[in-house]
C-alpha cells in the first residue's frame, strides 16, 4: 500500500516562496494498492496533478469526500476524467449538516464555474447516503466510518487493504466547544493501532481561543491523540495557509523531539509517497514523485 500527498493544505491554496517544501494545494490523499485498486481522499486543489496521471489510465475511479467545505471539493472541476466520455467516477459525500450534499458537482453550476455538470460525459455518481454506514466496500479495500467534530459535519474513514490500516481524520476538533459528534474516546477506537494515521492540526495553541470551535485540532492534541491510539505513524495536514515552511519545520522537529521512540510523527509535505510495505527502523519508506 502506497499513500501519496497530493495537496496538504488547509482553507486555500497557497503558492509562494514560503510554501516551497510543504506545499500550497489543498486536501488531496491518493491509495493505491499492489493490486491496482486504488483510491482517492478529498478533492482539493492536489487532485488537479493526479488528474493528469489518471487522465492515462482506463480504469474506474473512487472518491471519498470527507465534507463540503471548499478547500476539499475546489479542484474537483479541472480533474481531467470528469471530462473524458463515460469514464465511470464513484463520490462518496461526506455525512454533512447542510443540504446541499451533491455539492462536489453543483458547484459547476455556471454561476461560478463556466462548464455544468450536468454538461460532463463521465459517468458521475455521488452515493450520499454511503458514509451514513458504520462500515462499507469499495474494490480492494474495507472501510470504517466516524463523524467529524467540524462546524456542518463530514465523515473520517480508516481504510483496510493488505493487512495495513490507515485512518484519514480532517477536518476535526478534538476537543470542540460546540460539535461534538465523537468523543476522545470513540476517536481512540476508531484509529486504534494504525498503521497511519493523517489528521488535520491547522493550529498551534497560540491560535486559541479566538478560533475554538473553528473545526480544527493543534499539534499537541493530534500527537497526544495518536500516541495514546498506539498509531506507528502520524502525518499532520490542513496546514494553516499562513503557516510557513519555517513554522512547519520547528513544529515538527519539536514533536519529533518531544515523542522520540514512541511515534512517528511528520508535517505531511505535498509530493510525498509512504509506501507502508517497506519499514526502514520502524519508519515508512518515504520517496518523492
Amino acid at each position: 500500500m502506497k499513500i501519496e500527498f497530493y495537496g496538504v493544505r488547509g482553507s486555500t491554496p497557497t503558492p509562494g516562496k514560503n510554501t516551497l517544501i510543504f506545499g500550497g494545494n489543498t486536501s488531496c490523499v491518493y491509495i493505491c494498492l499492489e493490486n491496482g485498486h486504488d483510491v482517492i481522499l478529498d478533492s482539493g486543489t492536489g487532485i488537479i496533478e493526479l488528474g493528469d496521471r489518471l487522465e492515462k489510465t482506463q480504469h474506474p475511479i473512487n472518491i471519498l469526500l470527507t465534507h463540503n467545505h471548499w478547500d476539499h471539493i475546489q479542484g474537483f472541476p479541472y480533474f481531467k476524467p470528469i471530462f473524458q466520455i463515460n469514464r465511470k467516477i464513484d463520490i462518496v459525500s461526506g455525512e454533512i449538516d447542510g443540504d446541499d450534499k451533491r455539492a462536489v458537482l453543483t458547484q459547476m453550476s455556471g454561476s461560478t464555474h463556466p462548464v455544468k455538470f450536468q454538461q460532463l460525459p463521465a459517468d458521475i455518481s455521488v452515493h450520499v447516503e454511503q458514509s451514513k454506514k458504520p462500515n462499507f466496500e469499495i474494490p480492494g479495500f474495507k472501510i470504517n466510518t466516524q463523524r467529524l467534530n467540524h462546524p456542518d459535519g463530514g465523515t473520517a474513514y480508516c481504510l483496510m487493504a493488505e493487512g495495513k490500516k490507515v485512518a484519514y481524520v480532517t477536518d476535526n476538533e478534538l476537543n470542540s466547544p460546540d460539535v461534538k459528534n465523537t468523543s476522545w474516546q470513540q476517536w481512540l477506537e476508531f484509529i486504534a493501532d494504525a498503521d497511519m494515521l493523517i489528521h488535520d492540526a491547522q493550529y498551534i495553541e497560540a491560535d486559541l481561543p479566538l478560533k475554538l470551535g473553528w473545526g480544527h485540532s493543534t499539534f499537541t492534541e493530534v500527537a497526544r491523540l495518536a500516541c495514546e491510539a498506539k498509531v506507528k505513524s502520524l502525518y499532520i495536514i490542513s496546514h494553516d495557509p499562513a503557516r510557513t515552511d519555517n513554522e512547519l519545520l520547528h513544529e515538527e522537529k519539536m514533536l519529533q523531539t518531544e515523542y522520540k521512540g514512541k511515534l512517528n510523527i511528520f508535517c505531511a509535505r505535498e509530493g510525498t509517497i509512504v509506501d507502508l510495505s517497506k519499514q526502514d527502523n520502524n519508519q515508512p519508506l518515504e520517496v518523492n514523485r
